[in-house]
């Protein structure tokens, strides 16, 4: 019986983790344009938010016995950084990334190159 509740639990959460999606490059920089006054201001909450749940889900990664592909090694990490770390990483990749791909993939690759291991 517990075998059939993980295997219910575990269809769950693929179905909410599938329904739920991560904003697009082109989503967000609609977003900035949308407002103004507080584009700039939304698109910045949203790029920290991605840049704490890519450490989050890198550290539970670790947790768990993978390899750690984000390391600060003592350097600090502020939200303010957010911005220019997504930026940086779609110039130097501007060939690779595609209007319709998730911002938080570039975030993820953005920290892995800036905090390498």
């Amino acid at each position: 019986m517990n075998f059939k509740r993980m295997m219910a639990a575990g269809a769950g959460l693929v179905f909410f983790a599938c329904a739920a999606q991560g904003m697009s490059i082109r989503e967000l920089r609609a977003l900035e344009k949308s407002d103004k006054r507080h584009g700039g201001e939304y698109v910045q909450y949203y790029l920290i938010g991605a840049l704490e749940g890519a450490m989050e889900a890198s550290a539970q990664s670790v947790r768990v016995g993978s390899k750690a592909l984000i390391c600060l090694n003592g350097r600090r990490l502020e939200p303010r950084t957010a911005r220019s770390l997504f930026d940086v990483e779609l110039k130097r990749h501007a060939d690779l990334y595609e209007a319709d791909m998730p911002v938080e993939l570039v975030m993820v690759n953005a920290l892995t190159t800036a905090y390498s291991c």
